[in-house]
C-alpha cells in the first residue's frame, strides 16, 4: 500500500522545494565549518546552517504528513524547537571553554580579560554627567 501515490503533486513539488532549502542552508553551514580558519569563527556557521535549514526540513515535513494524514500534525515542532535550541547553546559553551582555555594558555590572538571592575567604574562615569566629577575622579 504506496500512500505517496495519492500525494498532490504540487504539494509535492512544495515539500521538495523546502527540503532543498533546508538542505541548501544546512550544507552553507557546513562549508563554513570547513572554510573558516579559527574556531571562534567555525561555530558560528554551523549554528546558522543547523537553525534554518532544520526549520525548512521540519517545515517540509509538517506539510507531508498533514497531507498524507489529511489532518493537522505539529508533533515534528517538537523538533525543531529542540534543535533550534540546543545547537546555539552547545556551541556557545564550546566556545566559552576554548576561550578559557586560551587565555589560560595565554594566547596572544585571544584578547584578554578586563576585571569586572575596571568595567564597572566605567559604567559608572557613562552614567553621570562630567560637572559632577573633579579631574581627580571626586566628587564636588
Amino acid at each position: 500500500m504506496n500512500h505517496v501515490a495519492d500525494f498532490p503533486l504540487w504539494m509535492a513539488w512544495f515539500v521538495a522545494a523546502f527540503l532543498i532549502i533546508g538542505a541548501g542552508l544546512t550544507l552553507i553551514g557546513s562549508f563554513g565549518l570547513y572554510r573558516l580558519r579559527s574556531f571562534y569563527d567555525r561555530i558560528h556557521a554551523p549554528t546558522l546552517g543547523t537553525s534554518w535549514g532544520t526549520a525548512a526540513i521540519v517545515l517540509a515535513s509538517i506539510i507531508y504528513f498533514s497531507v498524507l494524514q489529511s489532518r493537522p500534525v505539529f508533533h515534528e515542532i517538537l523538533i525543531g524547537i529542540f534543535v533550534t535550541i540546543t545547537t546555539p547553546v552547545t556551541f556557545m559553551l564550546l566556545g566559552r571553554a576554548a576561550l578559557y582555555r586560551d587565555r589560560s594558555e595565554k594566547n596572544p590572538e585571544v584578547p584578554a580579560m578586563d576585571s569586572p571592575k575596571s568595567i564597572l567604574d566605567e559604567l559608572k562615569l557613562m552614567d553621570k554627567p562630567e560637572s559632577v566629577y573633579l579631574e581627580s575622579g571626586e566628587r564636588e
